[in-house]
């Protein structure tokens, strides 16, 4: 699994989810219970995760929602 974004934003990763999922690409948000040690203040950062191979595909389609500013560096 390769990271694409890191956020705390669930609109954003919803969003990049939905996304993948219309191209059958897997991904999946990670870091999603670490709201237990933070107490649910959204501080902690969550990661969006595609898979490696598809990587690429997955980050054109993410550039082609608009969503580039959220995308981590290559």
């Amino acid at each position: 699994m390769k990271e694409l974004i890191r956020t705390n934003d669930v609109v954003i990763l919803s969003l990049a989810t939905s996304l993948m999922k219309d191209a059958g690409i897997h991904a999946m948000v990670a870091d999603q219970s670490m709201s237990v040690l933070e107490g649910s203040l959204g501080l902690l950062p969550r990661r969006f995760l595609v898979e490696t191979d598809r990587a690429d595909q997955a980050r054109r389609i993410l550039i082609d929602a608009g969503l580039e500013a959220e995308l981590k560096l290559p």
